[in-house]
């Protein structure tokens, strides 16, 4: 029997923001993309800086959060990771769940842990093509490991 389903493997962009680091929801939040069936390809404990937060959020230029999305990402580490798996954007951003907390799906990493719009645990990137510069943002092509788990074809088909 054949599998006629096309897989669309991809990788996007997680971080763990300054809250989630804060009160030790790291592992919480791999746990929970890993039990999707999605694997890391890079990890790491990082802080942002200034140069970094104004590129990552270059899209919000000039709107009145600006300011505070910059003071707030570059006020504590961040652990950013690339996560691979069949289409990982919209798997991450499931797991995620909505940006406010008030109305994220109870079960999602947001309507589980976060506090409010602000502090709302993790970033995820929120397309294919944002996932590739995001990425690119985070780390350098040697930073990011081609690997398969040996439960790939348990996962995937």
């Amino acid at each position: 029997m054949s599998d006629l389903r096309a897989v669309s493997l991809e990788r996007t962009l997680v971080l763990v923001k300054p809250d989630g680091v804060q009160r030790h929801l790291v592992g919480e939040v791999i746990g929970r993309l890993e039990r999707r069936g999605l694997h890391p390809v890079a990890l790491k404990l990082m802080r942002v800086d200034h140069n970094l937060a104004e590129r990552h959020y270059a899209e919000h230029r000039g709107k009145p959060f600006f300011d505070g999305l910059i003071s707030f990402i570059t006020s504590s580490p961040v652990v950013a990771m690339v996560w691979e798996g069949e289409e990982a954007v919209a798997q991450v951003r499931a797991v995620m769940g909505a940006t406010n907390p008030s109305t994220a799906a109870p079960g999602s990493i947001r309507g589980d842990l976060a506090v409010n719009i602000g502090n709302n645990v993790v970033h995820g990137s929120d397309s294919p093509g944002r996932a590739a510069e995001e990425v690119a943002l985070f780390f350098t092509p040697d930073e990011l490991i081609d690997w398969k788990a040996a439960d790939t074809t348990w996962v995937n088909g």
